[in-house]
C-alpha cells in the first residue's frame, strides 16, 4: 500500500474527505509528536522568545549551509 500526503486548498476539503470515504480508502489522522521531542522543541521556542536563540529562515540557512 502507498501513503500519499495531500495539500487541499480549504474550499475543496469536504468534496476530498468525501471521495476518500466513497472510495473506501483508510484515513490516517495526523500523527503524535512523542512527548521528548515536544518538550525539546518548546525549550527551543523558550530559547527564542528569551533572546538567548535566534532563528533564521530557511533562505538563510541554505545560503550558510551550503556556501562553506
Amino acid at each position: 500500500m502507498k501513503e500519499i500526503i495531500l495539500n487541499v486548498p480549504d474550499h475543496k476539503v469536504n468534496f476530498v474527505m468525501e471521495l476518500i470515504e466513497q472510495l473506501g480508502l483508510e484515513i490516517q489522522q495526523e500523527t503524535e509528536i512523542p512527548d521528548e521531542q515536544q518538550k525539546e522543541v518548546n525549550r527551543r521556542l523558550d530559547l527564542v522568545d528569551s533572546g538567548e536563540m535566534s532563528i533564521r529562515n530557511w533562505n538563510e540557512a541554505k545560503k550558510e549551509i551550503f556556501n562553506k
